[in-house]
């Protein structure tokens, strides 16, 4: 397998030049690093600890978490995120989600006798990461030559209703005995705007450049320490026409036990995602029609 050639995209350099690299990423791949994201080491290895220590638990106490409003541990087998798939066999990893920490009462948290740096954790990884994905979405509106506050005005990531999560995930090591069972997370884009992923640094990732070709090539992503992995979502897809993609991605399971975090961020739920009028011409017109972000989650 052939291990993608990704761009490295130093979020630290100055912003017109990093829209730039961004706008030529997103249009030719998809996905990219990030580095000098402002989410420290030291707090990613904590909350790799802290997640650890969650799914290291008896079935009986992450039971008592199952999910709730999109808060909450998700058993393994029990999600499929290919919307096409071609069996109803969910995806062999467990899962655990962290909403806006606005929404008091729909988290949900472990004890704090049982685990009693969790909750502090991950509330600190939280705002760390939401931070550097709206520093990303500024920079992704410069790229589109759109005011960078572009999509807080449009209401995309206003108030308490910003939809963001932390998804903790756990892959086991163990490969099963079909072919089938090998492919961990079955292909498929993220719903939303953008997503940031870490991981443990065990292998795993694949990603498909080009989506709408068959045969599909695939391509390893390479675990890069100090690093987010950023692929585009389907609502920047929709909102840029195409222009920018979203990524085809997909684990594979490796014979080693996987770790990762993903933070995802995503428009309002009344947000209404609509072409740009810088995306669309008579020759390149319209692909997608207007949508409110809600309505195209639950559909």
């Amino acid at each position: 397998m052939m291990a993608a050639e990704l761009p490295v995209i130093d979020l630290s350099a100055p912003a017109f030049s990093t829209a730039n690299l961004i706008r030529q990423a997103c249009g030719e791949y998809g996905c990219f690093y990030i580095v000098n994201h402002g989410v420290e080491e030291e707090l990613v290895d904590r909350v790799f600890e802290e997640s650890k220590k969650f799914f290291s638990l008896g079935m009986d106490d992450k039971m008592k978490l199952l999910q709730k409003e999109h808060r909450g541990y998700r058993p393994v087998w029990t999600q499929n995120l290919n919307p096409y798939p071609r069996s109803s066999i969910g995806d062999l990893k467990e899962s655990f989600y962290i909403g806006n920490l606005q929404q008091t009462r729909l988290n949900q948290w472990p004890s704090e006798e049982v685990l009693p740096s969790w909750r502090s954790t991950m509330e600190a990884y939280y705002c760390k990461a939401l931070a550097a994905g709206r520093r990303l979405i500024s920079l992704i509106a410069l790229a589109l030559n759109l005011d960078e506050d572009y999509f807080e005005k449009i209401g995309a990531l206003n108030g308490p209703e910003t939809e963001a999560y932390i998804r903790l995930l756990h892959y086991p090591g163990k490969v099963g005995h079909s072919k089938e069972e090998t492919i961990a997370v079955k292909p498929h884009s993220d719903y939303g705007m953008l997503t940031l992923l870490v991981s443990n640094g065990v292998p795993g990732l694949q990603v498909c450049k080009e989506k709408f070709k068959e045969p599909q090539l695939w391509e390893d992503v390479l675990p890069f320490r100090g690093a987010f992995f950023v692929n585009i979502g389907n609502m920047i897809e929709r909102w840029t026409n195409g222009i920018f993609r979203a990524t085809l991605h997909r684990v594979m399971l490796t014979g080693q036990e996987r770790y990762s975090l993903a933070f995802f961020v995503d428009p309002n739920p009344d947000c209404i995602v609509e072409c740009l009028e810088s995306c669309c011409s008579e020759s390149c017109p319209k692909r997608f029609s207007p949508i409110r972000s809600g309505d195209y989650v639950k559909r």
